[in-house]
């Protein structure tokens, strides 16, 4: 299973104008299984969604992971506090996805949610965290506290996003590792000469990410001030936790019209 975080810096690029076009073609280029995006509001209009999510669910076969809490709001920005989630189609809900408040002073926040992509169940946590050392040390007990929820510690767990963190001993890394070790280092940032691992795929149990990759292309160099980083993941995790499914489970939900709402699939 293919997976990727990709800060997209409100579909700016390093500059200039707004083409969030771009983004959807960098996308294409990785074909995720699942993909989460920081910073993915409109740049001139913040209550509107960035990408066009009919578009993307049609060419790339990808639905936007949609909040409840804000999936029939008028004006909303496709996510959570610019954290947006899309997942392959025919994807199975366990849990519904729920936004996570982080706090700092731009506030912050996570996208939490239990899902089954085919191969076995696992917890998904998709997080930008903040700029400063302290805050996000508070940010990532926060997700390790979250953990707690839902299935618990028996589920598998995928950590992905922008923590603005390179050391890898210390501030949000520092406390991560106790549960995720110690990640691989992946320069992602910025995009056109890379050498902070700003960007994140982290799993638990420590085998779920055997190892990560950047994704590094002129489309991906232009297109936003980070590049995006992927895994394939151990799917043999997966299907290890697979005999601790139960309750009712929910298809991801088709990218909806404007008049149509969410709509759950079986």
């Amino acid at each position: 299973m293919l997976v990727a975080t990709y800060n997209v810096h409100r579909g700016r690029g390093l500059a200039g104008p707004f083409r969030p076009d771009r983004i959807a073609r960098v996308i294409a280029e990785i074909r995720p299984d699942l993909i989460a995006l920081q910073e993915a509001q409109h740049y001139l209009r913040p209550g509107v969604g960035m990408l066009d999510a009919e578009a993307i669910e049609r060419d790339l076969d990808l639905c936007l992971l949609r909040l409840p809490a804000v999936a029939d709001r008028p004006g909303n920005h496709q996510g959570w506090r610019g954290n947006l989630v899309l997942v392959r189609r025919g994807a199975e809900i366990l849990r519904a996805p729920i936004g996570l408040r982080l706090g700092g002073l731009e506030p912050r926040g996570a996208v939490l949610a239990e899902l089954d992509l085919g191969w076995g169940p696992f917890r998904l946590i998709a997080a930008h965290l903040s700029l400063g050392a302290d805050r996000r040390r508070l940010q990532a007990e926060a997700l390790l506290d979250a953990m707690g929820t839902g299935a618990g510690g028996r589920m598998p767990t995928l950590l992905l996003g922008d923590f603005n963190e390179w050391r890898t001993r210390a501030s949000a890394l520092g406390v991560l590792g106790r549960v995720f070790g110690e990640p691989p280092r992946a320069p992602t940032f910025p995009s056109f000469h890379p050498f902070l691992s700003l960007d994140r795929i982290m799993g638990h149990p420590r085998g779920l990410v055997p190892e990560v990759a950047v994704h590094d292309t002129p489309l991906a160099r232009g297109a936003s001030d980070h590049l995006p980083l992927k895994a394939r993941l151990d799917t043999a995790v997966l299907a290890a936790a697979e005999a601790l499914r139960g309750g009712e489970r929910v298809a991801a939900p088709r990218a909806p019209t404007a008049d149509q709402g969410t709509r759950a699939r079986r």
